[in-house]
């Protein structure tokens, strides 16, 4: 009977959360939801004391959808239940979400001091490193969206800056129905200068297809020494083989979002995958890595997801 009564109450949360997130889902722009729970976990972190936070982003409270802002301040109580909810339903993965900002933000300041000169950021989303991070400002940086987030990003970036800033240049593309490399072109985008390239939270989202379309125009026109960063999910996750209860909850949290995943890699396959591809120096970063690496002090308590995983490469 103690079991029969678990199941239930965890049936009860479980549907208790998707009418939360449907709430979460219709109270947001009209821009990528995924893109709308990130910098919403990016504004949260930023609120903590400068000792306790993973990562800071003054500019995305900004970003946040009004709706949602408007909610959280009417209900700080029931927000931070959702978020504990969310906890127990997707275990670590927003600690891991969090450590991922927090690692391509350090990749970035570091690239600048070795001397990069273009940035491109595809499936830009809310990400405001153009705008937060010292050195960027003398560096061209393209980012790459879907044109109906772009807009919406395009719009709140005139609102907090009171203009577009003259070292961002906003590319509208569709991926897989428009040709990335033709729009990066028509953009100024230089093959001959060193790039830096991220995709931050979207590979999962686009087929294999696409994705060889990315990887490839990025190794046939870029410089030596150029990089590529992105994170990525295996696999069993995205194919659904993977049986961990958190794995399902994420399917459907984001096949409600319209956004479910598309392209994973086998374990173990990440070197061979880039190295197939035309890049070398392929550097993966476990869970086991960032959790290392960022969470310890008042944080080493937190749990972060094993399944989410990032990597970088140089082209060549």
């Amino acid at each position: 009977m103690e079991c029969l009564k678990n199941d239930d109450e965890e049936l009860t949360e479980m549907s208790k959360w998707s009418i939360e997130m449907k709430m979460f889902s219709e109270l947001a722009g009209p821009g990528s939801k995924t893109a709308e729970r990130v910098v919403n976990l990016r504004a949260s972190e930023s609120q903590k004391p400068e000792g306790e936070r993973i990562c800071y982003d003054p500019y995305a409270v900004y970003f946040i959808s009004p709706g949602i802002l408007e909610w959280a301040v009417r209900n700080p109580e029931k927000l931070k239940e959702i978020q504990e909810t969310n906890e127990r339903i997707l275990p670590g993965l927003d600690n891991s979400i969090i450590a991922r900002v927090r690692y391509f933000d350090d990749f970035i300041m570091r690239s600048i001091d070795e001397g990069f000169e273009q940035l491109v950021i595809l499936g830009a989303g809310y990400d405001s490193r153009p705008y937060r991070i010292g050195g960027l400002e003398r560096i061209k940086t393209f980012e790459v969206d879907h044109p109906g987030t772009q807009a919406v990003k395009i719009e709140k970036v005139k609102k907090i800056f009171g203009s577009l800033q003259d070292h961002v240049v906003f590319v509208p593309v569709n991926l897989g129905v428009e040709d990335l490399g033709q729009k990066l072109l028509e953009n100024g985008y230089d093959p001959s200068k060193k790039s830096l390239f991220i995709i931050e939270g979207l590979s999962y989202f686009i087929p294999l297809s696409v994705i060889d379309e990315i990887l490839s125009f990025i190794a046939e026109n870029s410089s030596k020494g150029s990089c590529i960063l992105f994170d990525y999910y295996p696999e069993s996750v995205v194919d659904g083989t993977c049986n961990l209860e958190m794995v399902k909850n994420l399917h459907k949290l984001l096949m409600q979002v319209g956004e479910p995943l598309k392209f994973g890699i086998k374990d173990g396959m990440i070197e061979a995958f880039l190295m197939e591809r035309g890049f070398s120096h392929v550097h993966n970063v476990t869970s086991l890595d960032y959790k290392r690496a960022y969470f310890h002090g008042v944080n080493e308590g937190r749990n972060v997801c094993r399944l989410l995983n990032f990597v970088h490469a140089v082209v060549g």
